[in-house]
């Protein structure tokens, strides 16, 4: 997905497990799932891409990058965001979303939130452990709609691509 102006400036690809997001019908929840990062490098977001393991049902996921504290371990303002139709085709493929005039900042948290009103999706999820955790500078997070505040899980991590523009 990348061209020859855009690089992949942090990644964690490993997928040995399942992160779900949208409706579910069975507890009648909203839950999305979202990432924390630093920016290994300066530039203009392209795209980020994440792992499409299980769609149940065609529908829109919404991706929105925001700025995160890790400081107070706080999301900040939103940033952008971009919307990608999950079809049965996008089983098992890197789906990219464009979110192109967001700038980052090396040395800079940030994180991104995918949310459905309208399918449920699983996205590739890597599972660690407390002592080895699939990235080393960020965590997944859950959200539902009933919660005051999201769970943060330093051992897991959605699996994910942030392509960059040199600055």
């Amino acid at each position: 997905m990348y061209n020859d102006s855009q690089r992949s400036v942090i990644e964690q690809t490993v997928n040995n497990a399942t992160s779900w997001i949208g409706h579910r019908n069975f507890d009648d929840k909203d839950v999305a799932a979202g990432q924390t990062f630093l920016s290994t490098a300066e530039g203009d977001l392209e795209t980020i891409e994440v792992f499409s393991t299980v769609v149940t049902k065609p529908g829109r996921v919404v991706m929105t990058v925001y700025e995160f504290d890790d400081q107070q371990n706080r999301w900040g303002a939103s940033m952008g965001s971009a919307n990608v139709e999950f079809t049965k085709d996008s089983n098992g493929r890197w789906i990219p979303f464009y979110l192109k005039g967001l700038h980052l900042n090396k040395g800079k948290s940030y994180g991104f939130k995918l949310e459905s009103n309208d399918t449920y999706i699983g996205v590739g999820e890597a599972a660690g452990s407390a002592k080895h955790p699939p990235l080393d500078s960020g965590k997944e997070w859950k959200f539902e709609n009933n919660q005051q505040q999201p769970h943060a899980f330093r051992y897991f991590s959605l699996a994910f691509k942030v392509g960059l523009k040199a600055a």
